[in-house]
Parts: structure tokens; C-alpha cells; sequence
């Protein structure tokens, strides 16, 4: 039987993988806490031996009539960004993949009521919410297997919970795999505007792009480090005002994974809480309870908010 044995709430933004002059010419001549912050979670977790597969619940990989995950045997080319292609140009990946897994999660779709596609087509695209933390987390590490689901734009919070009970069942169904997971993207997540955007390239969260979208995104900072999911899946319809990456539906999917307002596991952060360009971004980890993901915590709620269209 596998199991899940830790999941992260991570970063991606572009930043991490400038060369390190030009972070600190971004950052008032300091070096960002997004960096090291993956840099000691490569120390304390993934450069362990506790698992076998990493899945990234990618932002953004967005698919349209279905949930989509990676069956490929192995996954290796040469990334350059289109919306950045100055900062992340050429970058090389090679990594195996998890096709077993990815079968597995594709058959509990109908038991679900979902839609998931395993898909190996050597040409499907890769996304930098994956590449830039393979590249922290997974590179040099040869054993290690990486797949990834994208969010789908036409399912609401119900049906990203329905896709992490899936991914939930696929792992358990599968023999001896032990799995982390990692919802990859960001909390509050509106931009600056082009001609104001250099103005708010450094990491302070004074540059996030309103008071309200910094308040809430450390208040959900907040209840993830004290476990509380319930209070950030309760009040999803409060944080969507802030308009959250993908909707926030790569921590949807990882909280449907790990038991949604039933989870009670409590964060560890990883650096700071930190601007990028107007949006929000944090590290934080969870491992697994001693007595589970669900293990003796809060009521569970029965009322569920409503994805905005």
C-alpha cells in the first residue's frame, strides 16, 4: 500500500532561478528567502531517502474537459519560458516519471466522479511551476521520480477535492510507493502594472499589491502553521476577492489529497513571506502526523464555498 508522507504549499516564481547578482540587484543587494528557504527544505526532505515520487499539482498546467497527469517513463529536454524568456532560458530537466502512479490515479476518476487522462506524449509542454523546483528540490537526484497534474479552468473547489481524493486512492493503490506532494504556486496573485512593475521587484511584502491581499494571505500563512485547513478551505470565498493563483486550486487539490477540512497538519515554513512583482509567495511544509493527516483536531464544517466563474 503507498502513502503519502509529506505535501508543500511551494513557490515558483522566476526569481529562484536568476543567476544570484541579479536576484540581489532585484532585492536591494540581499539574497531572496525564497532561495534558501528551498535550499534547506533540499536538506531537511527531499534530499532524504523517505520517498520515492514527487507529484506537483502545477498552477500552471490550466486543462479544459479534464484533469490531466504526466505517465511519462521519463521526462528530460531543454526549458525556455514564453512569458519569460530572458530569465529562464535553456534549462536543462531529466528526470523519471511515475507511470504506474499516474494509471493508478486515473482509474479512481469514475468512483470520483471526475475526469483524469494519463497522457506520455513525449511533446506535451512542461510548466516552470514544475521545472524551478525540480531544479531546487529534485536535480541531482537521479531515483527520484517526478509527475505532475495541471489545475483544470472549467472545475470548481469540489472538483479539485474530488481529484485529490483520486490522487489519494491512486497512491494507496499503488505497492510500496511513498509519495510527497506539492501543491506549486502562490497565495495572493495580482500583478503590478508594466510601467509600475520595476518599482516593486523586491522581495519586502510592502510591495504586495494591497494591504488586504498581504493581510490575508499571513493570515492563511497563519492557520496552515497551526494546522488549521478548515479555516482556509471555510473561507476560500473571502480569499478568491484576492484572487489567489489558479484560484488556489493547487492547494485545493493537495487538501483533498490529505483529508480537505478534516487535515490537521501543521506547517513549517520554509524563509519568509515575501513579494514578487505584487503577489505573494511562501514555502511551507507539512509532514505527516504520527497519528495521520487527519489525527484528532477540529470539527469538520458541512458547508462548502462556491468557486467564482
Amino acid at each position: 500500500m503507498g502513502e503519502i508522507v509529506g505535501a508543500g504549499l511551494l513557490a515558483h516564481v522566476p526569481t529562484i532561478v536568476l543567476p544570484a547578482e541579479t536576484r540581489r540587484e532585484l532585492n536591494e543587494g540581499k539574497e531572496i528567502t525564497l532561495v534558501t528557504g528551498l535550499r534547506q527544505l533540499r536538506d531537511d526532505v527531499f534530499g532524504r531517502d523517505g520517498y520515492d515520487t514527487v507529484v506537483i499539482l502545477d498552477s500552471h498546467w490550466a486543462t479544459t474537459v479534464e484533469f490531466v497527469v504526466t505517465a511519462h517513463a521519463r521526462r528530460a529536454g531543454l526549458f525556455t519560458s514564453d512569458e519569460l524568456p530572458r530569465g529562464m532560458c535553456r534549462m536543462p530537466y531529466d528526470f523519471p516519471g511515475d507511470p504506474e502512479l499516474a494509471r493508478a490515479v486515473a482509474r479512481f476518476a469514475e468512483p470520483h466522479g471526475t475526469f483524469v487522462t494519463p497522457i506520455d506524449d513525449p511533446f506535451l509542454p512542461i510548466h516552470y511551476a514544475t521545472v524551478n523546483l525540480w531544479k531546487f528540490l529534485g536535480e541531482g537526484l537521479p531515483d527520484k521520480r517526478w509527475m505532475t497534474i495541471g489545475v483544470c479552468q472549467t472545475g470548481d473547489m469540489e472538483d479539485h477535492f474530488r481529484l485529490g481524493r483520486a490522487l489519494a486512492d491512486g497512491i494507496a493503490a499503488t505497492p510500496g510507493r511513498r509519495v510527497l506532494l506539492v501543491a506549486s504556486g502562490a497565495l495572493s496573485h495580482t500583478f503590478w502594472p508594466l510601467r509600475e512593475i520595476r518599482d516593486h521587484e523586491a522581495s519586502d511584502p510592502r510591495h504586495v499589491f494591497t494591504p488586504q491581499a498581504r493581510a490575508a494571505d499571513e493570515e492563511r500563512v497563519r492557520w496552515l502553521k497551526e494546522g488549521r485547513h478548515d479555516k482556509v478551505i471555510d473561507t476560500m470565498d473571502a480569499f478568491w476577492q484576492h484572487q489567489p493563483e489558479a484560484r488556489f486550486f493547487h492547494y485545493l487539490m493537495m487538501a483533498g489529497a490529505l483529508g480537505e477540512r478534516a487535515c490537521v497538519a501543521p506547517a513549517r515554513q520554509y524563509g519568509a513571506y515575501e513579494n514578487a512583482i505584487g503577489t505573494g509567495q511562501a514555502h511551507l511544509w507539512f509532514d505527516r502526523p504520527a497519528d495521520g493527516w487527519t489525527g484528532a483536531g477540529p470539527a469538520t464544517p458541512t458547508t462548502t464555498p462556491t468557486s467564482p466563474v
